[in-house]
């Protein structure tokens, strides 16, 4: 700035005293532009799952993998899924894997990375929980009322027949790895049909699940008396559940999943893009509307089963999991994810 100055002042001429008064101001037009405000370079305030469909390559095999639950831990996605790697091809047990992501606050690029992992206490619980038949369909819960861990999960019966078991612990603290309880049947629903794909709401009310007790599967649902903890109530005798009639069909309707007033499942109905493709119904005033088909964006010729919503606290949209046998994948079915939301479609 004294320079700028000195080789205004030597220039002086007669506009001297107007170059002057310029030097003089200087300082306080620096002190004007220093104190502008700063960009703000955080142009996404919540992260936004990508609305496109990717393979979670890391995970998949070239055999079948799909069925997954999905449990948020520490911002990282903890898989539980059916895979049939083990046997090469044959028997379907659970496998454990894992997602991590990250979102560009400045750019909104999202990356994602997948691995098959060796948990010391999943390790431990997948080991009780597999049987020597088929194991299809976990779902992971807490639930605060008993303080207990949940995975309830469909298994081979000795008939052949497919019916619900469940295992609960303590969380994992420290070190220690907690006793496993189970698995246990879910006598409140078991059939001499195939009972397969549990799910229970957000608020841990309502159970979800699909059965071909009537013919083809359809999906039904059963109301949890209050203060009863889940474990009590797997357990009591078993009673006729209700059908979700506004969204059932005269094909086969599988896999619910009910995130808040959101529920996602599988169908292969007439309409279709193709074998089974993927769905979704809006509870309002406490009843669920009308079946609507993703849509090509999502379904293919192919087929789409057994979707699972993820929510993360830092992002604005669902992540959705599901698995396909679409063409392009490692295996026959693969898991994959993207991003859904439900705006504007109410």
């Amino acid at each position: 700035m004294d320079q700028l100055c000195n080789i205004l002042i030597m220039k002086r001429s007669s506009k001297g005293i107007a170059l002057l008064l310029i030097c003089s101001m200087l300082p306080v037009i620096t002190l004007i532009v220093s104190c502008k405000k700063t960009e703000n370079p955080i142009k996404f305030p919540q992260g936004i799952f990508p609305d496109t469909t990717l393979n979670i390559t890391d995970i998949n095999s070239v055999y079948d993998d799909f069925n997954t639950s999905c449990y948020v831990l520490n911002g990282d996605i903890i898989l539980v899924f059916s895979s049939n790697r083990g046997s090469s091809g044959g028997q379907f047990d659970l496998v454990q894997g894992e997602i991590t992501f990250t979102f560009d606050q400045t750019d909104g690029e999202f990356g994602f990375g997948s691995e098959i992992t060796n948990d010391a206490f999943l390790s431990k619980l997948l080991k009780t929980a597999n049987t020597s038949g088929n194991d299809y369909g976990p779902f992971r819960i807490f639930s605060s009322e008993d303080g207990y861990e949940y995975m309830l999960l469909s298994s081979e019966n000795s008939s052949g027949n497919l019916d619900f078991y469940y295992l609960k612990n303590r969380p994992v603290f420290g070190t220690t790895l907690p006793d496993i309880l189970g698995p246990f049947p879910v006598s409140l629903l078991n059939t001499s049909y195939d009972d397969s794909y549990i799910c229970l709401d957000t608020n841990q009310d309502t159970l979800y699940f699909s059965s071909d007790a009537g013919g083809n599967f359809d999906i039904y649902f059963k109301k949890r008396p209050s203060e009863t903890a889940l474990s009590e109530w797997f357990g009591t005798s078993y009673s006729v559940s209700a059908t979700v009639d506004s969204i059932n069909s005269s094909n086969d309707d599988k896999c619910p999943v009910v995130s808040r007033k959101y529920m996602v499942f599988a169908s292969n109905r007439p309409g279709g893009l193709g074998g089974y493709d993927l769905y979704y119904s809006i509870c309002k005033s406490g009843k669920w509307g009308k079946a609507h088909n993703f849509g090509p964006d999502i379904n293919t010729s192919a087929n789409e089963y057994r979707p699972v919503l993820v929510t993360h606290e830092d992002f604005s949209n669902y992540l959705m999991i599901f698995s396909s046998d679409r063409s392009g994948g490692k295996g026959e079915y693969d898991l994959y994810l993207r991003g859904v939301s439900f705006t504007g479609l109410e």
